[in-house]
C-alpha cells in the first residue's frame, strides 16, 4: 500500500470511529452548561425533565449507544489546511467513514434522496454528509466540526433577506418569531446560532456555522458579543423551559456570526441545537494523528 493510500484510510478509519462517537456523549461544553442550568430550576417539573437528561446521557455511555434515537443528517465543516495532504480524497473519505459509523454506533438511516423520495440505509446521499469548506492558508492541518443535525434541531431553521430600513430591530423580532413559533421542537433548552449577512445563503450558513462554537464563547467584534448577550437573556425571559414545558431558562446560549453586506440588503438566519447538541471537533494532522478538542482526554 502507497503512504498515500495509508493517509487516506488512517483518516477514513479515524472519522468513522470520531462519527460513530460523538452522538454518544455530549460534548463537554455543552455538559458543563447543562449542569449549571439544572441547578437554578426551581418547578418540579423542570427538574424531573433535566434528571431525564442525564439518566439518558449516563445510559447511552454506560451501553456504548447513541442518546437519541434520531441521529440525524450527517455534516461536516472544515477548516481545511491548503496542504492538507488527502484534499482530493476528502469527499469520498467522509461518505465512506459515515457508512462505516452507520453500522458501528449503529445510526439511524436518516438520508432520504429528494424526488426519488428513497432511504438509501446508510446516512449517505446526494451531496450528504454535508460538507462545507473553509481553507486556511499555509497549513497542513484539518479542523473538523462534526454535526447531527436532527429532524427536530433542524424544523426551526429559518432565513429572511429584511429591508435594511427595518435595521436591527427586525433581526431582533426575527430571532424571536422563529424561536417562539417553532423552537419547542427542538427539544430545549436550545444554542441558537444567528447569522446575519447580505444574502439569503450566507446569513443561513454562517447561523449554522455559528453552533459550532463553543458555549459560553462571545463574538469578536464588542457590538455583536453585545447583542448576543441581549438576546440570550430575552429569549430566556420567554419560559419555554426544558423539554418545552415551561421553567427558568430556555437556551444554553445564542451565537452570532456575521459577513459584510450589500448596502440595499440585511439577512438574517437562524439554526438551532438541542438539548442534546451532538457537535464534535477534531483536529487532524498531515500524519493523521489527531486531538480530539471538543471532548477532552476522549481516544477513539
Amino acid at each position: 500500500m502507497s503512504d498515500q493510500a495509508q493517509l487516506v484510510e488512517r483518516f477514513t478509519d479515524v472519522m468513522a470511529k470520531f462519527t460513530a462517537f460523538f452522538g454518544k456523549r455530549l460534548p463537554d461544553d455543552v455538559y458543563e452548561k447543562l449542569e449549571e442550568m439544572r441547578r437554578v430550576q426551581k418547578s418540579e417539573l423542570a427538574e424531573l425533565i433535566y434528571d431525564a437528561m442525564f439518566t439518558d446521557l449516563d445510559m447511552a455511555k454506560a451501553r456504548n449507544v447513541p442518546f437519541c434515537q434520531d441521529t440525524g443528517v450527517i455534516q461536516y465543516h472544515i477548516e481545511l489546511g491548503a496542504d492538507f495532504p488527502i484534499r482530493n480524497e476528502l469527499e469520498a473519505c467522509l461518505k465512506e467513514a459515515v457508512r462505516r459509523a452507520t453500522k458501528a454506533a449503529p445510526l439511524r438511516h436518516n438520508a432520504v434522496q429528494i424526488f426519488d423520495e428513497r432511504n438509501t440505509g446508510d446516512n449517505t446521499g446526494h451531496r450528504i454528509p454535508w460538507i462545507d469548506l473553509e481553507i486556511v492558508p499555509n497549513s497542513t492541518d484539518a479542523v473538523i466540526y462534526a454535526y447531527m443535525a436532527g429532524g427536530g434541531c433542524s424544523l426551526p431553521g429559518a432565513a429572511k433577506v429584511l429591508m435594511p430600513v427595518e435595521g436591527y430591530e427586525a433581526v431582533v423580532q426575527f430571532i424571536f418569531d422563529t424561536i417562539c413559533e417553532r423552537g419547542v421542537n427542538a427539544c430545549p433548552p436550545l444554542l441558537v446560532g444567528v447569522g446575519i449577512a447580505g444574502s439569503v445563503e450566507v446569513a443561513a450558513t454562517l447561523s449554522k456555522r455559528a453552533l459550532m462554537r463553543p458555549v459560553g464563547s462571545h463574538n469578536s467584534n464588542a457590538r455583536a458579543a453585545e447583542f448576543e448577550r441581549m438576546v440570550e437573556e430575552g429569549l430566556n425571559k420567554i419560559n419555554i423551559g426544558p423539554g418545552g414545558l415551561t421553567g427558568e431558562l430556555s437556551v444554553m446560549g445564542v451565537n452570532v456570526e456575521q459577513a459584510a453586506r450589500h448596502p440595499s440588503c440585511l439577512a438574517v438566519g437562524v439554526s438551532v441545537g438541542c438539548w442534546g447538541h451532538r457537535r464534535a471537533a477534531i483536529r487532524l494532522h498531515a500524519d493523521m494523528s489527531y486531538e480530539l478538542l471538543s471532548h477532552k482526554g476522549v481516544e477513539l
